[in-house]
């Protein structure tokens, strides 16, 4: 089984990835790093110790649009440690509607035994595939049975030269299967579909129960054979499936996922500020915001969950948290969770010149995404710099007026500006290259900007 941190990224290792996806907020980064690089620390300090070992939670405080869910994301895949994103104001004390909060850790168990079994389904592969190419073959050339009584010899000649005779086609056939020759040539053949099991209704759903009633029927009721025709290509993949299902040893897996969870979870709860105490309302649905804070307490501290996979201790989940805090402030958080949560970052406001960077620098960049749609139709689309100068200062402008959501913001901007080219190409307009430059910019938005009226709704 693969060790969960392959890659054993430094600190400024880990910085330098974020960077490339990420503007500013250099000390959210550089908290989150050492974060992670602890974990593979703990890793190599000898067991007594190993235990004590306590991860240090993270809060990430500041507007939103500013890169607090993106900076836990692309540590998770940094990582490639099971990583799950929960909204705090789902959650609700015992007793209301909602959901339950170890529901977290069964997400996180079950999005880490899909990845641990993606994982083996990889190494089987090869087999796999060599298994699909038996069946396909003994469907298209079935193997020669042996006589059963053998008189003088003849019958056991003539059985020798048969088996021969179908071994050479076989091999023959094999050969085109290879090649791809016969991708497209229809074939009919089982499946092997599960049994459906029993639907649970009512307020104890699927995700909330530890046992999943659904599966234990389904394993315990007969697999049904469904015919099902389609090209030799497809069968082939279908088959391959069904073969390294059977190939993989699923409580290996199993045992793997909850050991990734223990050890390298990554839990990211938003939102956080929205259960924090702090308003003079005391009635409403305040009530049960501090309850979901001590529901939320025995998990970030530490204690055992029942999942369908097995008990799952969570003592060395890492845990980031994330909110705004506009009405609230971290300190109105119930003092036991506050100090679950030891190291706070707070993320600034983006600048016009961040603005500048987040468009034209990150591998996902806004200006990279609609250059590459719009090539798609054979399209060129050029932005000049006092074009991104302009969309820059635009967002900052609306941004401070109205409401700052930080970089989503651009998002808004550059679809109103873009939104005649995407709209006319390809049959209105068969302009194959447009440049935007700032007096495009200007005139396209401007009046939008200066209503204050029109900036609330469209932009």
């Amino acid at each position: 089984m693969n060790n969960f941190l392959e890659h054993e990224l430094t600190p400024s290792q880990i910085v330098n990835e974020l960077n490339n996806f990420i503007i500013g907020q250099h000390e959210a980064k550089r908290a989150v790093a050492i974060a992670l690089r602890n974990r593979w620390r703990r890793q190599q300090v000898e067991d007594k110790l190993r235990e004590e070992i306590m991860p240090n939670n993270i809060i990430l405080i500041g507007p939103t649009g500013v890169g607090k869910t993106e900076i836990a994301r692309r540590l998770a895949k940094l990582s490639n440690a099971p990583f799950v994103k929960v909204e705090a104001s789902k959650f609700t004390e015992v007793g209301y509607v909602g959901r339950d909060v170890e529901s977290m850790i069964r997400d996180l168990v079950d999005i880490s035994v899909n990845m641990v079994k993606t994982e083996q389904t990889e190494l089987v592969k090869s087999k796999a595939e060599d298994l699909a190419d038996e069946r396909i073959l003994d469907m298209l050339i079935p193997p020669v049975k042996k006589p059963v009584t053998v008189q003088e010899g003849v019958e056991e000649q003539n059985g020798n030269d048969e088996s021969y005779q179908n071994q050479k086609t076989r091999e023959w056939m094999k050969e085109k299967l290879k090649k791809g020759e016969m991708n497209d040539r229809m074939i009919e053949f089982d499946i092997t579909q599960p049994a459906v099991g029993m639907q649970i209704m009512g307020p104890l759903g699927g995700d909330d129960m530890g046992i999943n009633i659904q599966e234990i029927m389904s394993s315990m009721l007969p697999k049904k054979k469904k015919k099902r025709k389609t090209t030799i290509s497809e069968a082939h993949e279908i088959i391959a499936q069904e073969e390294a299902q059977k190939l993989i040893d699923i409580d290996a897996v199993q045992k793997e996922a909850i050991r990734r969870v223990e050890n390298s979870g990554i839990i990211f709860i938003d939102e956080i500020d929205k259960i924090a105490g702090g308003s003079s309302k005391s009635h409403g649905p305040d009530v049960s915001r501090e309850g979901v804070q001590r529901d939320l307490l025995p998990i970030v501290e530490g204690s055992n969950v029942n999942t369908k996979y097995g008990v799952v201790k969570t003592d060395h989940v890492l845990f980031i948290a994330s909110g705004a805090f506009h009405v609230a402030k971290p300190s109105d958080l119930i003092p036991e969770l506050q100090g679950r949560f030891p190291i706070r970052v707070e993320l600034r406001s983006l600048t016009e010149d961040d603005f500048v960077k987040i468009l034209t620098i990150p591998q996902n960049a806004l200006l990279k995404q609609y250059s590459a749609l719009l090539d798609s139709e054979g399209v060129t689309l050029t932005f000049e710099e006092g074009g991104i100068r302009e969309i820059a200062r635009l967002a900052t402008i609306v941004n401070e007026q109205v409401e700052n959501i930080g970089a989503r913001r651009l998002h808004t901007i550059l679809t109103t500006l873009l939104d005649e080219i995407l709209f006319d190409v390809p049959d209105q307009n068969k302009s194959s290259n447009y440049v935007i430059d700032g007096k495009l910019v200007s005139d396209k938005l401007d009046t939008l900007v200066k209503n204050r009226d029109l900036s609330k709704y469209i932009l």
